[in-house]
C-alpha cells in the first residue's frame, strides 16, 4: 500500500517537471531569458539534471541572469555527478576554458569524454570533436588519465 501511495505522489511531480521544462524552453526559445531562469531555478534546486545543465548555461552566457561563471560550474557540477550529458560536456570546456574553475585539460577530457559516452546519438559527435580538440593539447599521459578518470566515474561522484 505505501508503494502505491508513493508512486502515485511521486506522478504528478514528474508531469509537473516536465511541463516546467518545457516552459522553461518556451521561455528560452522567444527570448524570455527571465522567465526561464525564474521557471528553472526551483527545478534545479530540486535536483533535476536537465534543469541544473540548462541554468548553468543561462548563468554562464548571462542569459536572463547575471553572467557568473561560479554559479554556472555549480549547477553543471550537479547534473554533470548526475550523468546529464550536457551538463558533462559543459563542465568538461569550463575546464577546458579555466572559467569558474582552474583550467585543468584533464578534467575536461574526462568530463567530454563521459558527456561523448551518455549523449544521443546525434550530440555525439559534437562531444567527441570537442574531447579531440582538447585532447590536441594533452600529452599521452595526460589523455590517458583523462581516460582512466572517466572509466572509473560513477554517478553521483565528480
Amino acid at each position: 500500500m505505501g508503494f502505491v501511495l508513493i508512486a502515485c505522489c511521486l506522478m504528478p511531480l514528474r508531469a509537473v517537471s516536465a511541463d516546467a521544462l518545457t516552459r522553461a524552453n518556451a521561455a528560452y526559445l522567444r527570448g524570455d531569458y527571465v522567465s526561464a531562469v525564474r521557471i528553472l531555478t526551483p527545478l534545479a534546486l530540486r535536483g533535476n539534471a536537465k534543469a541544473q545543465a540548462s541554468l548553468g548555461f543561462m548563468y554562464e552566457n548571462g542569459y536572463g541572469a547575471p553572467q557568473a561563471y561560479d554559479a554556472a560550474v555549480d549547477f553543471y557540477i550537479s547534473a554533470a555527478s548526475r550523468g546529464n550529458p550536457f551538463g558533462q560536456g559543459m563542465l568538461g570546456l569550463m575546464y577546458d576554458k579555466g572559467h569558474g574553475v582552474q583550467r585543468d585539460v584533464v578534467l575536461a577530457y574526462k568530463w567530454l569524454n563521459l558527456a561523448a559516452a551518455h549523449a544521443s546519438r546525434r550530440e555525439r559527435d559534437y562531444f567527441l570533436r570537442l574531447r579531440n580538440a582538447v585532447a590536441s593539447k594533452m600529452s599521452r599521459a595526460q589523455i590517458h588519465e583523462g581516460q582512466r578518470l572517466a572509466l572509473i566515474w560513477a554517478p553521483g561522484r565528480l
